[in-house]
């Protein structure tokens, strides 16, 4: 490659339109390492209603970061930037080109925009301002946040207690504005030639008609057992992280007694479109803001030199295509 960047690989899209089928599909044709984009891969135990591909699947092509975690356990973007970083030099390593499957749009966007390096929380600072704002009220530490920090107080309402605390907190521990050290996010990619693949089915009845499929398949796969096991451990509610996966949450009310099965994999698939739709958003808005960057001649979003294409999973030549681009960009790895 003329920028002589190594590739990375990364292929976004809406729940159900056929990510995981594409990845294996580039998978035999380059020298591939899958590396998982999916907060709810992560968790051990949780196989069926992530869709997650089996051992046989995987034993074929290797993949990172699925069951690296307990259901228990909690997993943030934080963490999985650092786990991501360490999966693709790895794969590098290796002489292969890592590819980012998944949905997790968070996990993306932390990867592609960065994030701010925050200091942890301190007890102490906090017990101060909870004891400031029982005497004045959040709307008087709201002014004295804008007095030090003018950028997060224009977006932080008055009556979030939440946010004011830990802006206020972030400025007594280190004394810098939390909206400047926000600033200094920088793109865990930037070192790389990027390629995003965005697969997506134009047309929404045939995306929410797989997604139905897919939903009943899973539970003929055996879902609800799964989450019946999940639900009978004595560490696990339906408030953890890892149960609000969309599908989990839903069956969970149904063992719970609170309406019947069948208004359960509605709820489940209702709940999987507006995923969908949420993901969608994020993709357009990406890809506009990518889109206008270039047009400018301002550095990518997405790295220093980054392309961006859309494909349509439901047409035939879906695979040829995505197989086009990722040769383009992966040349010499792949040669």
């Amino acid at each position: 490659m003329a920028d002589a960047k190594l590739p990375v690989v990364l292929l976004m899209g809406p729940t159900g339109a056929g990510k995981t089928q594409l990845s294996f599909e580039l998978a035999s044709e380059f020298p591939v390492e899958i590396v998982s984009v999916d907060s709810a891969m992560v968790y051990r135990g949780m196989d069926v209603g992530t869709a997650k591909p089996t051992p046989a699947e995987r034993a074929r092509v290797p993949h990172h970061l699925i069951d690296i975690r307990d259901p228990a356990e909690s997993y943030s973007a934080g963490q999985f930037i650092r786990d991501a970083r360490v999966a693709i030099d790895a794969v590098h390593a290796a002489g292969r080109v890592p590819l980012l499957v998944g949905g997790t749009m968070l996990y993306f966007n932390s990867l592609l925009r960065g994030l701010a390096e925050l200091p942890g929380g301190d007890a102490a600072v906090r017990a101060q301002i909870d004891t400031q704002a029982a005497s004045k009220g959040w709307p008087a530490l709201h002014a004295e946040l804008a007095s030090v920090d003018p950028a997060a107080a224009a977006r932080i309402h008055p009556n979030d207690p939440q946010r004011i605390q830990r802006a206020l907190e972030v400025y007594r521990v280190t004394g810098v504005a939390i909206s400047a050290l926000q600033a200094r996010k920088r793109s865990q990619l930037d070192a790389f030639h990027t390629l995003s693949l965005i697969v997506d089915i134009p047309e929404r009845s045939a995306l929410h008609e797989r997604i139905e499929r897919r939903l009943l398949a899973m539970m003929s796969d055996g879902f609800l057992e799964e989450v019946t096991r999940l639900r009978a451990r004595t560490d696990l509610h339906v408030d953890m992280p890892a149960m609000r996966a969309v599908g989990y949450r839903q069956l969970w009310g149904h063992l719970d007694g609170a309406y019947g099965l069948d208004q359960g994999v509605a709820r489940a698939a209702a709940a999987t479109r507006q995923l969908a739709k949420r993901q969608l958003t994020w993709l357009r808005a990406l890809a506009s803001t990518n889109h206008s960057q270039r047009t400018q001649g301002l550095q990518s979003s997405v790295g220093s030199r980054s392309d961006m294409h859309w494909i349509d999973a439901g047409t035939t030549d879906a695979v040829r295509t995505a197989t086009a681009l990722v040769r383009t960009l992966a040349g010499p790895m792949i040669s």
